[in-house]
């Protein structure tokens, strides 16, 4: 038999400060955001100088989430599925290395290999190798599970959800945790986006980390905010709407099933209207609620979104009249893959 899967937790850092309860209820209501905190020293401080920006804050992330949950015992078989970004290393070491490996102002293979490396400090590898912004966390809080990092322009988050659903639903293990992390403000990784065309677009990067913990839900709990399905469609030579319609009929939502609350977490301007629109015409009595006054934070973005959809439908009283059951989240990162996430407030 498929178990559930609930939400038992969520843990955040991002423009909304540190913490996830209220976040969905702060965009809805449009709330003034408190911003991106300063970093605090985590408990190893030798580990924070071989991390990049998007590693300090998953680390940051996933420590105040086990904590908060009270998880000090099997964290050797917790999963943990997280979206990551761009590497992130420091620029100074970045262009000693660039600067050793030139001849006659061209990038040389055989200069980099006699020359490069030698000019930078060997720790930069740990901050440029991308799963390392998992594997940081993971060491510091001793999780061993099943466990993957999914690069994540968007979509790559969505899919690490599904892998952590897909994990604790098949018993593959009894708690997992999934999210993303990623530091986009990064010279590098802002120079790329602009490149792109995506920031005279009306992209706004952002820093942040968001994660969820899952655990199954073998029992029926009204109260207990459930994952119903999971998706991400390809967004190439096709248009938004259909891709978009992909990916939600992936998750396994019935067309028909009632949806009160719709989470978009767009890129930017152009995303955000092709969102709305598909909403408009597929659930037109939904609350629209987005995650663009939180900025884009690529890898993270999507997570950020699912945290909101679970705050909104969470809290019934707050919400009124028995509040939402079913909140959909759709994002559209850079990546143009739609991602789709189904969630209910209900018994399993």
């Amino acid at each position: 038999m498929t178990r559930a899967v609930a939400i038992a937790h969520a843990a955040a850092v991002s423009a909304f400060g540190v913490g996830a309860t209220g976040l969905g209820h702060a965009l809805a209501e449009g709330a003034v955001l408190r911003g991106i905190p300063p970093e605090a020293p985590l408990a190893n401080s030798r580990a924070r100088k071989m991390m990049s920006r998007a590693a300090y804050l998953a680390a940051r992330c996933l420590g105040d989430l086990v904590r908060e949950l009270g998880w000090a015992d099997g964290r050797e078989q917790i999963g943990y599925f997280l979206g990551v970004g761009a590497s992130g290393g420091s620029l100074d070491e970045l262009m000693a290395l660039l600067d050793e490996s030139l001849v006659d102002g061209a990038f040389s293979l055989e200069r980099f290999g006699t020359r490069g490396l030698a000019a930078c400090n060997p720790l930069l590898a740990f901050q440029l190798m991308n799963n390392f912004t998992l594997c940081h966390g993971a060491i510091l809080e001793g999780l061993g599970g099943p466990n993957s990092a999914v690069f994540s322009r968007g979509a790559g988050t969505v899919a690490a959800l599904a892998e952590a659903v897909h994990a604790v639903r098949s018993g593959d293990c009894e708690r997992a945790i999934a999210g993303g992390a990623d530091a986009p403000t990064h010279p590098a990784t802002i120079a790329e986006l602009a490149r792109e065309g995506l920031v005279a677009r009306g992209l706004v990067a952002a820093d942040a980390a968001a994660l969820l913990a899952l655990v199954p839900c073998p029992l029926p709990d009204h109260a207990a905010t459930l994952v119903e399905g999971c998706a991400i469609a390809s967004g190439r030579a096709r248009s938004v709407i259909e891709a978009v319609d992909e990916a939600v009929d992936r998750t396994g939502i019935d067309r028909l099933a009632q949806v009160e609350v719709v989470v978009i977490a767009p890129w930017g301007p152009p995303a955000s209207d092709a969102l709305r629109s598909w909403v408009a015409a597929r659930f037109p009595a939904a609350t629209v609620v987005s995650t663009a006054a939180l900025g884009e934070s690529l890898a993270a973005s999507a997570a950020l979104a699912v945290i909101a959809g679970m705050d909104l439908i969470a809290d019934p009283e707050r919400s009124g009249h028995g509040g939402p059951r079913r909140a959909l989240v759709l994002t559209l990162g850079v990546d143009g893959d739609p991602g789709a996430v189904v969630l209910s407030r209900g018994a399993a």
